[in-house]
């Protein structure tokens, strides 16, 4: 193991670090992880992790610049924690074991924590779990404990001070005895009421501690309202609420529209001594929050008996967490009386009656090797980057798509780089930042081809998009994309025929174009390894099932540029016939609801072009359904053909559900707010669509329950 430079963490000496550094402190931060430090390990290893975790806390907690994940983070510290319990004499004061992570900022006023703020013990699987508990119940003598869960919100922790029914301070977290005062910004976030009637409890003063947070929504609104004033876009919901708390400017702060959750009541002083009965559990704490108006995870938490069922629905919880309108990071387990909380008491670093079960990590570094460039269905030229493979959220990333030739120079990525990476939603991988302090001056710029990669004609870009595209139809790239589209689940539905099954089939010189997947020769294909009797009939039956598909399906799956699913229904309501496009100027269509300028152009671009009509011909021939089959009267006349959009998380239905209701019932689908819109169902977290829907008075505006009702007046 390398020695780590000799660098201390003082106020004078912690900007003066250089690349070379930093570049240092990450090699060996990397050695660590990949050969933890064992018990018997010499004094100068233990000394080079304690300054190496107060690297990334600095980078972490003032900077708001990690160059470490979390889950690597917590990585190094359990290591410190598991040598200094073998070896207490090593223990020092200042380890970063026996503090809060330090993110004081000078320029706001230090205040003191009515009760010192501690971090949370982490866990990630179930026998961690089980070592929390065995340990609980050792310490309280109980055999059975009953526990609240509540989720972990990645945000930035808060403590708030109420005085007689009124907000009078609000702390951030500090180093745990000390945070700063932000009173004024907090004051900003609506869901954190001025006042509370805490006094009817007969409580004089109370420090509740929470999570400033920025919604899934928020924070993607304000990221492009950053990226239109040609400014780069925040990492993560996470540091958008964290670096808006030290903002100067209130009015800053407002405008990022951030929400909290308060989850904790750390210290309680009545007006007569008397016991207030809601206080007497963690859950009940909860819900006295909630009366009083303040967002807790009243709906969120559960109370379970024993560690299995605490253990279960961490796992379930976990399956389900993109679901929510905010980020979470893990769930939170406490013993749910607070009498046993005062019994098991607290480490210097955290209480004994609370863990935290962390998911799998969403965010990890690699290294970006190479760029490929892809020629999608409509002929967009996307680079994808090939990563050195890592583990992130419980699959193995190695490509990330970086969209076009202005992200990568927004991102400033080159080949080379170390980059921080983060799964969206726990499905849709992405590049957060590079991190130009870890390179070596080996990088190498990435230049965008000004040639097809896959037939070599000349790229073409408009001047209102950043998008190059292939505009030969015949590049093979393109005309495979095309069938894989057409046979997709929201196209034709063509079950058992997915990417593979075109690809292969192509490749084989079975199919060339969209009018052969109605023409494949099954003969021969049925002489292929992995297709037998069964598996062939199957294809057989739903390629001839998909014949009497609706037009709407149809006009989608002929891949259209900009034509998406609710407009394809707008244009197949509009005809009698597929063919009737061909005679639509684009005046004409501009005529129908929520197609605009650039829809028409592509739309009657399509539609004048003479192979596209011959595709069509042949498609009819084949047997394709090209007339406009009508609904029956009884289910037209339901919703009269009224307009519904839909906006924020529905708890009742799915969204494609709900969707599915409207049209059944004659009703349609909108892709926008206008003066057309008659209904618009708003869930929870709804967000533009709402507020610009409120300016326009003939939208009613009714809740997932209120649309409910109506589709049952209007059935029976």
């Amino acid at each position: 193991m390398n020695k780590i430079l000799p660098l201390t963490l003082s106020a004078n000496s912690i900007f003066m670090y250089t690349n070379p550094q930093i570049q240092f402190f990450q090699s060996v931060t990397n050695q660590f992880i990949q050969s933890p430090i064992a018990v018997d390990s010499p004094t100068n290893l233990l000394t080079q992790l304690k300054d190496l975790l107060r690297f990334h806390e600095y980078r972490y907690y003032v900077l708001s610049d990690p160059l470490i994940s979390d889950f690597e983070y917590d990585q190094l510290f359990k290591q410190l924690q598991h040598f200094e319990t073998k070896h207490p004499e090593q223990i020092t004061a200042d380890s970063p074991t026996q503090r809060v992570g330090n993110s004081l900022n000078k320029s706001f006023q230090t205040v003191p924590h009515l009760v010192p703020m501690l971090s949370l013990d982490n866990s990630y699987n179930a026998e961690d779990l089980i070592y929390f508990d065995r340990k609980a119940r050792e310490l309280s003598a109980t055999e059975l404990i009953n526990y609240c869960i509540e989720p972990k919100f990645d945000g930035a922790s808060i403590s708030l001070i109420y005085e007689n029914d009124q907000l009078v301070r609000a702390i951030t977290r500090g180093d745990g005895v000390e945070g700063e005062e932000i009173t004024n910004n907090v004051k900003q976030i609506r869901s954190i009421p001025l006042t509370a009637r805490f006094s009817e409890f007969g409580i004089s003063q109370i420090e509740i501690r929470g999570e400033i947070i920025m919604s899934k929504s928020s924070f993607y609104k304000y990221n492009q309202w950053l990226i239109s004033q040609g400014s780069s876009p925040l990492a993560n919901p996470r540091n958008a609420a964290s670096g808006s708390l030290r903002m100067k400017d209130p009015k800053e702060v407002a405008q990022r529209n951030l929400d909290a959750f308060l989850y904790h009541i750390s210290y309680f002083q009545t007006i007569d001594g008397k016991i207030v009965e809601e206080l007497t559990t963690h859950a009940g704490s909860l819900q006295l929050l909630w009366e009083l108006g303040f967002r807790s995870p009243q709906k969120e938490k559960k109370v379970v008996q024993g560690i299995q069922q605490v253990i279960d629905y961490c796992l379930e919880f976990e399956t389900k967490r993109d679901e929510l309108p905010y980020e979470i990071d893990g769930m939170v387990v406490k013993v749910n009386s607070l009498a046993m909380q005062e019994k098991l008491g607290m480490t210097s670093h955290h209480p004994r009656w609370a863990i935290a079960y962390k998911f799998k990590a969403r965010q990890a570094t690699t290294q970006l090797r190479s760029i490929e460039f892809q020629v999608g269905r409509t002929g967009a030229v996307t680079p994808v980057a090939k990563l050195d493979p890592v583990y992130l959220g419980g699959v193995t990333v190695s490509s990330i798509s970086v969209h076009n030739e202005e992200y990568i120079k927004e991102k400033n990525l080159k080949i080379g780089d170390h980059v921080l990476i983060e799964r969206a939603g726990d499905v849709i991988p992405q590049i957060v930042k590079s991190l130009p302090e870890l390179g070596t001056g080996d990088e190498t710029s990435i230049l965008f081809p000004k040639e097809c990669p896959v037939c070599n004609s000349e790229l073409y870009k408009e001047e209102t998009e950043a998008v190059w595209r292939c505009i030969n139809i015949e590049c093979e790239a393109q005309v495979v994309e095309k069938m894989i589209h057409f046979v997709s689940k929201d196209a034709m539905d063509i079950k058992s025929f997915g990417e593979a099954n075109v690809r292969k089939f192509y490749e084989l010189g079975y199919l060339k174009d969209i009018p052969g997947i109605y023409q494949l020769p099954y003969e021969l294909i049925g002489s292929m390894e992995g297709f037998g009797k069964k598996s062939l009939e199957n294809l057989q039956s739903a390629i001839e099932a998909s014949k009497l598909q609706p037009i709407h399906r149809l006009i989608y799956a002929l891949g259209i540029r900009f034509v998406g699913e609710t407009t394809a229904k707008t244009l197949a309501n509009a005809v009698e016939n597929i063919y009737d496009f061909i005679s639509k100027d684009e005046t004409e269509l501009l005529e129908l609801e929520d197609v605009g300028v650039k829809v028409a152009k592509s739309i009657h671009s399509f539609f004048q072009n003479e192979q596209n009509i011959e595709m069509l011909h042949h498609l009819e021939t084949l047997g394709l359904q090209f007339k406009n089959v009508k609904k029956e009267a009884a289910a037209v006349d339901s919703l009269g053909g009224q307009s519904f959009l839909f906006t924020g998380t529905l708890n009742k239905l799915k969204r494609s559900e709900a969707e599915e209701m409207v049209e059944k019932n004659g009703g349609k689908i909108m892709s926008g707010v206008s003066s057309k819109l008659n209904y618009l169902i708003v869930g929870e977290d709804a967000g533009s669509k709402l507020e610009k829907a409120k300016k326009i008075n003939s939208i009613h505006i009714i809740s997932e329950d209120e649309f409910l009702q109506l589709i049952q007046q209007n059935q029976s």
